[in-house]
């Protein structure tokens, strides 16, 4: 099941995720947005930018009620990656390797929840080396395109939990609600208890009326 450069790593309750080397490897950011997220029986769920699939499965591993999971990323190694992780473990999945923006029509009004840990980056990373960049900076997407992209593909009532740098707050929020995608739970995380936030994560109902729950600042 293993190819150069990756090894098994732990995800949830013996459950494993590989992970390669040579590639983008997630962070505990991944973790604290798919616990962020409330699931409700029934959900059709899909991972934007999902990478090696580590935000989907763990929800899915949290939430063993959810009805699909549909994982969508662009680059194919780590589809590959996300296929075989499904395998050793048993997930039910569909993987879809594509750019976020070129989600196709059949994908329309399908999902009633959307998680999404995107490139939240604008500057920087030149020196790195393009499949890790693409994962950490706005180089092959936008913020915007991807929430344009979940409005399309939520149904009526879906949400979307998202994460973004804390000083992006606004530009997320404005973002959101240009799509008719309602913010109604919003924190922050440190890095430490009473330090300053660096990222927020926020969840979006589509067609959702105005009021916005602040939680507790997370501690990561």
């Amino acid at each position: 099941m293993l190819k150069d450069g990756e090894v098994l790593e732990d995800l949830f309750n013996g459950k494993k995720i590989i992970q390669n080397k040579n590639l983008y490897r997630f962070t505990s950011d991944s973790i604290l947005l798919s616990r962020f997220a409330r699931a409700k029986h029934g959900d059709d769920v899909a991972d934007f930018c999902a990478g090696s699939g580590v935000v989907g499965f763990h929800f899915a591993c949290l939430n063993p009620h959810v009805s699909s999971l549909t994982l969508f990323e662009m680059q194919p190694e780590l589809s590959d990656m996300s296929a075989r992780t499904a395998l050793i473990n048993g997930f039910k999945c569909d993987i879809v390797c594509c750019k976020v923006q070129d989600i196709g029509a059949e994908y329309n009004d399908r999902f009633s929840l959307i998680l999404c840990n995107p490139p939240y980056e604008k500057s920087g990373f030149e020196n790195q080396d393009f499949q890790k960049a693409v994962c950490r900076k706005e180089i092959t997407v936008t913020l915007g395109e991807i929430i344009l992209s979940a409005k399309k593909r939520l149904k009526f009532g879906g949400r979307l939990a998202i994460l973004n740098r804390a000083d992006r707050t606004a530009e997320l929020i404005y973002a959101l609600k240009e799509n008719k995608l309602e913010p109604k739970r919003m924190q922050f995380i440190a890095g430490a208890a009473g330090a300053k936030p660096y990222l927020v994560m926020v969840e979006a109902v589509k067609g959702g009326k105005e009021g916005i729950e602040i939680l507790p600042s997370a501690v990561n």
